[in-house]
């Protein structure tokens, strides 16, 4: 297992991972932002900051509400849009294809094939049902939710190198795997394309600290943080040290707990907002510069 790395050693390894360019042609103010976005393996850079849709199209806002704050967040540089089969029975993905009419090449589509889907015929059935969802010739990056009962990752890899091959994907990667479902993973052959492995981190959920994420750094693969602002039930945005350094920078509380995420330039936060002025508030987070002063502040009230 890989030793915990410090806030200090995670900076320092992670800066290589930090540069000007973005994913597609839509002006933002990632653009000038410093270390916002995050470079791939391939050398492929895309947003630190993009879109989460777990929960779009199960009704909690109107379709025309959702559709908006999407294409809302494009417009402010989150161009990452994470999706999977799995969210709302697809509905998740095809509200993001009509999102992404017209302007496909200004955005960078996430989706994951479930772990009970994971042979050969099933990625390919899955991969063309998202394709078809969202109303495109291709996946940016398809990842594998989670390992679950996969016991053996070397068809799962060479499935998805045929779907690369075919121009179907262009990259692919893992969610939720652990040190040891990486450490498998990279003896099987051609293991070392994954591009990047998405997995829960906030400042309220920093396990990943002690051994995923030092695994990552270390092999040059950024993560994917999924629920950034702390997910379900959580309490982030009320939190005493949060509000204090939001309102020293003049942004939400939301802005302050996704630039710490980003604070390395190794990770990419995909929150997800079902409103326009949630959208907003999350697409602050590019501008926003924590001092060293905020860092040991959160470090204090989110230990490890």
């Amino acid at each position: 297992m890989a030793a915990t790395m410090t806030r200090r050693a995670f900076s320092t390894l992670g800066a290589g991972f930090a540069a000007a360019s973005m994913v597609g042609s839509c002006p933002s103010p990632a653009q000038t932002a410093p270390n916002r976005t995050v470079r791939l393996p391939d050398g492929t850079r895309v947003s630190a900051l993009g879109q989460g849709s777990s929960h779009l199209g199960r009704g909690r806002y109107s379709a025309a509400v959702e559709e908006d704050a999407i294409r809302t967040g494009i417009g402010l540089g989150l161009t990452v849009i994470d999706t999977a089969e799995l969210y709302g029975g697809g509905r998740a993905e095809e509200m993001i294809g009509h999102v992404i009419a017209g302007r496909r090449n200004q955005v960078f589509i996430v989706s994951k094939v479930s772990p009970e889907h994971a042979t050969p015929a099933g990625i390919r059935e899955a991969c063309a049902g998202s394709l078809g969802r969202l109303q495109t010739d291709h996946l940016d990056l398809y990842l594998l939710h989670r390992r679950g009962d996969v016991s053996d990752l070397g068809p799962v890899v060479e499935t998805f190198e045929e779907l690369r091959g075919q121009g179907k994907i262009h990259h692919w990667g893992v969610s939720n795997f652990d040190v040891s479902d990486m450490e498998d993973l990279m003896k099987v052959p051609r293991g070392g394309q994954c591009a990047t492995n998405q997995v829960e981190y906030s400042l309220q959920t920093r396990d990943i600290e002690r051994g995923v994420l030092p695994w990552c750094v270390k092999h040059g693969m950024p993560i994917m943080a999924y629920s950034p602002l702390g997910g379900s039930g959580a309490d982030l945005m009320g939190n005493a040290t949060v509000k204090r350094i939001a309102a020293g920078h003049n942004v939400k509380p939301s802005a302050v707990v996704l630039a710490w995420t980003m604070r390395s330039g190794h990770s990419i936060s995909i929150p997800e907002a079902g409103s326009v002025e949630h959208v907003r508030e999350n697409a602050a987070a590019l501008m926003l510069e924590l001092t060293e002063e905020d860092l040991q502040q959160l470090d204090r009230a989110f230990p490890v």
